[in-house]
């Protein structure tokens, strides 16, 4: 069965699963193959790939399955995942993939942070990526991602006051994940109040 054939509902179901189940993601593309490459709107202009979906969330584990399975890399997924060389080579082809989005808009700095690579972040910063700041920045606090939140703040200006789509600043998350080295960073950089800045970078 073709991706363009297979249910909607089906494809809904498996690029839900990429943002985290493992074992369902494996489930669904043995016995459908062709979900590897289908695509879930979820609005007209949004769509989004099972791989997009682990990327943007930083799963690494199932963006690495998909990959071994055939689906094309791309340099959101390549950032993500902390591979310098394809991100290099996939620039040097396409200078405008500096300004890359991944599934639902989100910039290619947002997809870096999830590796903790703060030289590759401090790279894609250099050659003028500039949006997905102060996304990078709660990506990293999620992960425990110190020296790369250092210089998210310090050399980005990251927003420590932005709020993710649950609502959290990285101050909240850095909490609740019981982090005090990186509560103290946040706190020396601003972060006292948990205010909720508009827009974000």
């Amino acid at each position: 069965m073709a991706a363009a054939t297979l249910p909607p509902e089906l494809v809904r179901a498996f690029v839900i699963a990429a943002h985290g189940d493992l074992p369902k993601v494996r489930a669904l593309l043995a016995d459908h193959p062709a979900l590897l490459e289908a695509a879930n709107e979820w609005r007209p202009g949004d769509t989004e790939t099972a791989l997009q979906a682990a990327s943007h969330v930083g799963d690494a584990a199932i963006a690495r399955f998909l990959l071994s399975r055939g689906a094309p890399i791309d340099i959101c997924t390549a950032a993500m995942l902390g591979h310098r060389g394809p991100v290099e080579y996939m620039l040097e082809e396409n200078p405008a993939a500096i300004r890359a989005r991944g599934a639902h808009g989100i910039p290619l700095l947002a997809h870096a942070a999830w590796s903790g690579d703060a030289a590759l972040v401090a790279a894609l910063a250099a050659r003028g990526a500039s949006e997905g700041m102060d996304a990078a920045l709660n990506n990293a606090v999620s992960r425990g991602h110190l020296p790369l939140a250092a210089w998210l703040l310090e050399h980005g200006r990251a927003d420590p006051h932005w709020t993710n789509y649950q609502g959290k600043t990285a101050l909240m998350i850095a909490r609740e994940r019981q982090d005090a080295e990186m509560v103290t960073l946040l706190e020396r950089a601003g972060a006292g109040t948990e205010n909720t800045a508009a827009g974000g970078r």
